[in-house]
């Protein structure tokens, strides 16, 4: 059974083994030691330990584990040993100088607030990408220009993702310098900017030291080749999620406002949500769950870009995660109640007839068939199957619907016309279509013989659109005529079943009922001439064209070959030119 002892390592508690206890205050010790007359001794210790406790913290799973002496040796093996370091004060000049090869580290993104505006976002960016600041700010206002502020969202999640650079290692890992005694030293010692240009000479020495050494193979640098290009398309992939994500979030968080979710837009379009074919739930929660479903994946994504590209950085933590977890799952559950509701929105569809009467218009009349319009729902007679949200004579919203068929059947039994409205539409139950289709307004008028039908149909906003539709059956006793209004053309049924009649395509005639069809007696006759096309046999001994055109008064028979053109075997002379064409016979 071994003891624990806790300490406190730049303010943070561990748990350690007594053997790593002993281990790491022997290390600590030397450290001092070594660091007995130099300048900035408390602070470059204080840096330090702030550097060990941060290793130790990377190494442990949870608060429960305890640190043994591998932890203790990593960590060592990480920061070096005291001895293995010379100041540059203790070197003469005439000496030659030691070059002691440094491990080689990649650089951390951190948020820098020593040369910042806002929060140091662009300042980081700038030591991690190896650019000069200006660009990145510069690049900053570009893209939030052109993405209309989109870009900011896409700031304020660096700012809340990336960590700021406060301790020593901090700055070190952010320029890229390993974080061990010797450079903290340095940084203490010769300040942050002499730390920057070091930095900066010894990465491009050891890079031409390389180049140079005769060590390095072909397959070696073929190796950091491909390992490079690998890094860089990770990093595209990277970038790649930030974008999409990022993209989709914004266009998401929009959407949400847009759709009136929290009732800050009103606009037109909004109402025609409302009553079309979605659920009977609220709009605003209708958006929020679908923001919550899609939103959700795209911000793990975003995350997922950001981790890509920047190592250090700090996690959402457990309790987040779980939560954003479960507030997808609960959107999803309710977006799939409310597609199943969906489904049962339309399930039934109901056909009632509100009117059935016979009206006083016999079969020795003319009945005269015209469809009326009104100039606050329906200016322009036209059937469709789409609706309008319109506003009554007190400002309520109705739901205007020019849905109107208009079938005729012929009747024997009855010597009037008689009349039949019947409405129709959908609901998730059969009373509440019914319901739905009887709430339906539609009106007529008969003048005389003249039978004004209205060219739409009003219901209330309450009711939503349910694909409402009127249908007008008329019965027509044998014998009648009917003039149907050349404005009835789009509302007429066109189509011959359950022994309806069609005009066909007869508006604007007198059409009289005989033996079951409208038949007109004095409409023009269309002449019909037949058109004959021949080509001479291949056989016969002319070649050429051969045109018979037949009426009912002449026949003309054209031939065109390689003697000219003739017209009833007679040759003749055509002239065509910008006047039209002329034709002449020799006689």
């Amino acid at each position: 059974m071994n003891k624990t002892v806790n300490i406190n390592l730049a303010g943070i508690f561990f748990h350690i083994d007594e053997e790593a206890y002993l281990k790491l205050q022997r290390y600590l010790s030397a450290i001092k030691r070594s660091f007995t007359d130099s300048q900035g001794r408390d602070e470059i210790i204080a840096d330090i330990e702030a550097r060990i406790a941060e290793l130790f913290s990377e190494r442990i799973k949870d608060e429960r584990q305890v640190i043994g002496t591998k932890e203790v040796d990593e960590v060592i093996t990480v920061m070096g040993q005291p001895e293995d370091y010379r100041l540059d004060e203790e070197i003469f000049e005439d000496e030659p100088s030691t070059t002691y090869q440094k491990a080689k580290t990649s650089r951390s993104l951190f948020r820098d607030m020593t040369n910042s505006y806002v929060g140091g976002v662009s300042s980081g960016l700038g030591h991690y990408l190896g650019i000069d600041v200006m660009w990145v700010r510069l690049a900053w206002i570009l893209f939030t220009i052109f993405s209309s502020g989109a870009f900011v969202l896409i700031y304020i999640a660096f700012w809340i993702f990336v960590p700021e650079a406060k301790t020593t290692a901090d700055f070190l890992a952010m320029k890229g310098e390993a974080v061990n005694i010797s450079n903290i030293e340095k940084k203490i010692k010769e300040g942050f900017d002499g730390v920057a240009d070091s930095v900066k000479n010894v990465d491009y020495q050891k890079y031409s030291s390389k180049v140079k050494s005769s060590s390095t193979t072909f397959f070696e640098a073929l190796g950091d080749v491909l390992l490079f290009l690998l890094k860089i398309f990770v990093k595209f992939i990277g970038a790649l999620l930030i974008i999409i994500a990022g993209v989709t979030l914004i266009s998401l968080f929009i959407g949400l406002f847009t759709v009136g979710t929290f009732g800050f837009m009103d606009a037109p379009w909004v109402e025609y949500l409302e009553v079309g074919s979605h659920p009977e739930v609220p709009l605003w929660l209708v958006s929020l769950l679908a923001f919550f479903a899609v939103g959700i994946p795209f911000f793990f994504l975003f995350i997922v870009g950001l981790k890509i590209l920047i190592k250090n950085l700090k996690s959402i933590g457990t309790p987040a995660k779980l939560g954003l977890l479960g507030v997808w799952i609960l959107s999803l559950i309710g977006l799939g109640i409310i597609g199943i509701k969906q489904a049962t929105l339309e399930a039934f569809d109901a056909e009632i007839i509100t009117e059935q009467k016979m009206l006083p218009i016999t079969s020795n009349d003319t009945l005269t068939i015209k469809m009326q319009g009104n100039n606050r729902y329906a200016k322009h007679l036209r059937h469709g199957n789409d609706y309008k949200i319109k506003r009554d004579d007190q400002g309520n919203r109705m739901i205007v619907t020019k849905d109107i068929e208009l079938y005729l059947k012929t009747t024997k039994k009855d010597s009037t016309v008689g009349i039949i409205i019947e409405k129709k539409a959908e609901g998730k139950s059969y009373d509440e279509a019914s319901k739905r289709a009887e709430d339906l307004k539609y009106g007529y008028e008969v003048e005389g013989n003249t039978l004004l039908l209205d060219g739409y149909a009003i219901t209330d906003y309450a009711n939503k659109y349910r694909d409402q539709e009127v249908n007008i059956i008329l019965s027509l006793p044998e014998g009648i005529t009917v003039f149907a209004d050349d404005n009835t053309s789009r509302f007429n049924n066109t189509w011959t079943y359950d022994d309806y009649i069609t005009i066909d395509d007869k508006e604007g005639k007198f059409l009289k009922l005989i033996n079951g069809k409208l038949e007109c007696d004095k409409c023009p006759e269309e002449e019909e001439n037949d058109w004959e096309y021949d080509e001479w046999d291949e056989d016969t001994d002319d070649d050429g064209v051969k045109i018979n055109i037949n009426s009912d008064d002449q026949d003309f028979n054209l031939k065109i070959d390689e003697d000219g053109v003739e017209l009833n075997n007679e040759p003749v002379k055509v002239k065509i030119d910008e006047n039209g064409i002329e034709i002449k016979t020799e006689n």
